[in-house]
């Protein structure tokens, strides 16, 4: 099982994410892929198992992980102030990968129907739906 975690711009949500990833699944690989340098950096020094930045990399490992997770935004062209592309999100979306999204009431994007909280809670409900969707298989 490889779980791939897409974040872009300071790479903090990814970092976190990778961080409880890493804790509550500490036997399986997690890859980061970051749409900057900085991103997959931060993912990297929070114990992901592998890392990649750019485009190219997203829309290849795309094809080979089992679970993204990321923001909402990562399925939306031109997010994360452009730094998301359009063929990035075309390959996100269209992958058959099991998504999970956490709902960032950003990037002109609102989640109705989810509640209003704190990353962190959100970071717990996805890592707590990944270990579901593992146990699952």
């Amino acid at each position: 099982m490889e779980i791939a975690v897409v974040d872009g711009q300071g790479g903090g949500i990814g970092r976190s994410i990778v961080e409880k990833l890493k804790a509550e699944l500490p036997g399986i690989k997690v890859v980061a892929l970051g749409t900057n340098s900085v991103a997959t950096g931060q993912m990297l020094k929070a114990g992901a198992d592998d890392g990649a930045t750019g485009e190219n990399a997203i829309v290849h490992n795309m094809k080979h992980v089992d679970v993204v997770v990321g923001v909402v935004g990562i399925l939306t062209a031109n997010s994360m102030m452009g730094e998301l592309t359009p063929d990035m999100a075309v390959a996100i979306g269209g992958s058959h990968t099991y998504k999970v999204l956490l709902p960032l009431n950003r990037c002109h994007i609102h989640v109705v129907g989810t509640e209003e909280a704190p990353m962190g809670k959100h970071i717990d409900e996805a890592v707590k739906e990944v270990k579901a969707y593992i146990a699952g298989k």
